[in-house]
């Protein structure tokens, strides 16, 4: 008996270790998606998407629509030029 209550046990977090997040607060919401400038930001594969981009242009054609496309699970960030025009964002991810 004495001998297990020597015994030392050591093991790994399963929680891990969280990097520090920025956090933002919700933009207000739109009135109308007429004359606003929305930008797709689209993650994965890209021939998901193209009946999407057709089905949202077809369907709202007064908006001005601005998109980003690429192949990794990380959305491209909008420039600072960007972020000034586009009054909302459509983030997808798929794969």
């Amino acid at each position: 008996m004495a001998a297990t209550k020597d015994k030392v046990y050591k093991y790994l977090n399963p929680v891990g270790i969280q990097d520090p997040v920025d956090l933002s607060p919700l933009a207000k919401r739109l009135d109308g998606l007429n004359g606003k400038n929305i930008h797709l930001s689209l993650c994965g594969e890209q021939d998901i998407w193209a009946y999407l981009e057709k089905r949202l242009k077809g369907d709202y054609p007064d908006v001005n629509w601005s998109m980003k496309k690429g192949y990794t699970p990380t959305p491209i960030p909008l420039t600072e030029e960007e972020r000034k025009t586009t009054d909302a964002v459509i983030l997808g991810v798929c794969w």
